[in-house]
């Protein structure tokens, strides 16, 4: 480099600085400096060159922990250094350009990071972030680390819960839990990207809650704030705290077991991430929340014994589902789906994990090893079909009631049975269809019960929009305009 500078320039009667720089793609100060040089200088420069540098002792492991760890940080790898040889007297500037030397020679890249802007009110506020890292080894196995990450927006103070499977609603308030009693208080608002554990879906800005969490949030007493849906850097953070999770607590480190997974993790928060200098605020998260923010905290009132008591249960193939070791039969259609569980008060009360409606009740049983089964979950199978189709005879009438029957038989002889107590059902909660209704049914190409109480609905909708002062549903007006549509014509005359 230094030569073809020397030869570019040729004593002044060559190219120009700004040339030079530009041919050789480096700046106008290097080219100065050198062609300052005289040919000793040189010589001394590049013989220097080959000195042996203070970290080439430790180039072998350093380059080892790049190639087994690409994305590990410099900060990482002092602190291995230190570890590993009794800590050695290295400038930490000097760390960071060796390492970036090395990278260059093992190819490695390094992500880029981000730096949030948040909230500088004490106590106002605190942003959750749920993340995973995959292949931590644990017990000599690799495993997925899920995680989720809590930071006070002013005092930058963090706190940290992990599970080693795919977290749910009940785990995510446990970890509120946790983490509000590591602060020991909590604050005013939690902002979250839109997690379904928190946001159910969004439409014009109007967010669907998880109902679980919105009743956690309303008896622990904080509000809850979701940032718009693909932006996460509305809330004014771009996964910095997930991010350094992963590359400077988990990356590269492998335990025993879960408990020294445990106790690393709580080692690293009060010894390394709560006490470091933080690069926003200039100050240690820790000493900065027990000077300013510890004050402005809200109380906790943790909750009593558990911090939410229902629970996750899958119902098996024939619709049971099992607690204290007995099962409870739940509704046929939520065979091999997951239900919401909550004891209450000598009954098990079984719900949908999406709306938490409940959808099955039943008392709770003393004894071990117990089917406690509800009926009407099942298909009874008592009644002759022949007893069925004059029930349906008797309620629409022997016209109608026999073409209807011809109809549900035609098209699902497997589960006409199922059908025709589905039907007499449709009747007991919608009523008897009129003449007009009847007429309808009866002219479409196939029929299933399904159909017939959609169908059903649908008319009754249509009637009732033409009805002054009568409100009808959203949902209604919409399965109306879905079942009158058929092949691209109208189903309904």
């Amino acid at each position: 480099m230094i030569h073809k500078i020397k030869a570019l320039n040729d004593n002044g009667n060559g190219l120009s600085v700004r040339a030079i720089a530009k041919e050789l793609s480096i700046s106008r100060n290097t080219v100065k400096k050198y062609l300052r040089m005289n040919e000793e200088q040189i010589g001394l420069g590049l013989a220097n060159r080959d000195r042996p540098k203070q970290l080439d002792r430790y180039f072998t492991y350093i380059k080892h922990l790049l190639e087994t760890f690409p994305e590990l940080s410099a900060v990482k790898v002092m602190r291995k250094l230190k570890q590993k040889y009794d800590n050695p007297d290295i400038a930490e500037r000097t760390l960071r350009r060796y390492v970036a030397k090395v990278r260059q020679e093992v190819c490695v890249a390094q992500p880029r990071y981000y730096q949030p802007v948040l909230d500088m009110v004490p106590g106002q506020q605190c942003q959750v972030d749920p993340g995973e890292l995959r292949n931590v080894m644990i017990g000599g196995q690799p495993q997925t680390v899920y995680f989720v990450v809590f930071v006070l927006s002013f005092s930058r103070l963090m706190h940290l819960s992990y599970s080693l499977k795919p977290i749910n609603t009940s785990d995510f308030i446990r970890m509120h839990d946790a983490a509000f009693r590591y602060f020991g208080g909590q604050p005013e608002e939690l902002v979250y990207d839109q997690t379904k554990l928190v946001v159910i879906n969004e439409k014009y800005r109007e967010l669907a809650l998880n109902q679980r969490m919105a009743e956690y949030a309303t008896r622990a007493g904080f509000s809850i704030r979701a940032c718009e849906g693909y932006d996460p850097e509305s809330k004014g953070k771009v996964e910095a705290g997930v991010k350094y999770v992963k590359h400077n607590a988990l990356y590269g480190e492998s335990f025993r077991d879960t408990d020294e997974l445990t106790d690393y993790l709580n080692h690293w928060l009060d010894n390394v991430a709560n006490v470091r200098i933080h690069g926003t605020t200039g100050q240690l998260p820790m000493a900065l929340y027990d000077a300013q923010e510890r004050a402005k905290m809200r109380p906790y009132f943790a909750l009593k014994g558990n911090a939410d008591q229902r629970m996750i249960r899958k119902a098996d193939k024939t619709g049971l589902i099992s607690y204290q070791s007995n099962k409870y039969s739940v509704p046929m259609v939520w065979q091999r789906q997951q239900v919401m569980i909550r004891p209450e008060e000598g009954e098990l009360v079984i719900l949908s994990p999406e709306s938490g409606e409940e959808i099955a009740r039943h008392k709770l049983n003393q004894g071990t090893g117990q089917i406690l089964k509800n009926k009407h979950h099942y298909r009874d199978i008592s009644i002759p079909v022949a007893t069925l189709e004059q029930q349906v005879l008797d309620q629409l009438g022997d016209r109608y009631g026999t073409a209807i029957c011809a109809l549900l038989k035609a098209g699902a002889p497997k589960i006409y049975r199922d059908q025709l107590n589905g039907l007499l059902q449709v009747v007991k909660r919608l009523g008897v269809p009129n003449e007009q209704q009847l007429q309808r049914l009866c002219q479409r190409p196939h029929l299933t019960t399904t159909q017939m109480e959609s169908l059903l609905e649908a008319m009754q909708v249509s009637q009732a929009s033409t009805t002054n002062n009568t409100k009808v549903s959203t949902g209604a007006l919409k399965r109306y305009h879905n079942l009158t549509q058929v092949g691209g014509q109208h189903a309904l005359h």
